[in-house]
């Protein structure tokens, strides 16, 4: 714990949704503090009006970070407290809190953390997903082509998989972790703690029907079932094209589901794998 007469940067979580969702040395930590740093202070205001606290505002986000940074770190080293949120949850996932605290420790003053609420493990503990190992991607790269290259490598993974998203862009990323990773089970976690709060869960060939001619809305947090042991590395060279899609279909798969599967098994295009499954049922 930080000395009481000593600068300090305080990691303060707030609120992801619900304005109670704060906790009582949170609501401490910013009454106390000389000043708070925040990624969007239009934002913050709301919070601290609700709780009658008025201090100055740092802005600091990822496009002023590079200035802004050093700044705070000075006033800590002068003996000031700076509280640190983001917009929502805990700052430093997925914000440029993580480059502050990287200063802060090389700048060799005091940094503590004043846990709370946190969208990640709200939405993983709502999945109905195994919740006992679990990766947290956070957001995916915005171009298709980088974004598609990370779903790859995510083929593999077998823990449960957390990954937030915009609205814009959920239709696509749906679409792509279909045609990559097939229809695996997912979580789709919206406006958390907010008042059309929302869990679906179906597999990724539903939320991508879903979908179709809707417009998400909210925010987004994805939580996708692992890869299971049973479906890695498996040798398909004993089964004729045919009868890896009769496989897949036997499991439930649609005919357009098994189609892509079996080209992702056997690495070869999809085109080479449909004219088998034409006059198989479905």
């Amino acid at each position: 714990m930080p000395s009481e007469d000593k600068g300090c940067l305080y990691l303060c979580a707030t609120p992801i949704g619900n304005l109670e969702d704060i906790t009582l040395r949170a609501l401490r930590i910013l009454k106390e503090a000389d000043y708070i740093a925040a990624e969007d202070t239009r934002h913050t205001l709301k919070l601290l009006n609700h709780y009658d606290i008025s201090k100055p505002l740092i802005s600091y986000h990822e496009h002023n970070r590079m200035e802004k940074g050093p700044e705070i770190i000075e006033l800590v080293r002068q003996g000031k407290k700076v509280a640190l949120v983001s917009d929502a949850g805990m700052p430093g996932i997925s914000d440029p809190g993580a480059d502050l605290v990287k200063m802060a420790y090389e700048a060799g003053v005091s940094v503590t953390v004043v846990p709370g609420p946190s969208a990640a493990l709200s939405a993983l503990v709502l999945s109905s997903l195994p919740t006992r190992r679990f990766a947290f991607e956070g957001f995916l790269p915005r171009e298709r082509k980088q974004r598609r290259e990370r779903i790859q490598m995510l083929q593999t993974e077998q823990r449960t998989v957390i990954i937030y998203e915009a609205p814009h862009r959920i239709k696509a990323l749906l679409r792509d972790m279909l045609d990559v990773l097939g229809s695996r089970r997912i979580a789709i976690v919206r406006e958390l703690t907010k008042i059309y709060e929302e869990v679906m869960i179906m597999s990724l060939q539903e939320a991508v029907e879903y979908y179709d001619g809707r417009t998400p809305k909210g925010e987004f947090v994805l939580v996708l079932e692992g890869a299971q042991p049973d479906t890695m590395d498996r040798d398909f060279s004993h089964l004729s094209i045919k009868d890896h899609l009769r496989e897949y279909i036997s499991a439930g798969m649609s005919k357009k589901e098994a189609v892509k599967q079996v080209a992702r098994d056997r690495k070869i295009p999809k085109s080479q794998v449909y004219p088998y499954s034409i006059d198989l049922e479905a």
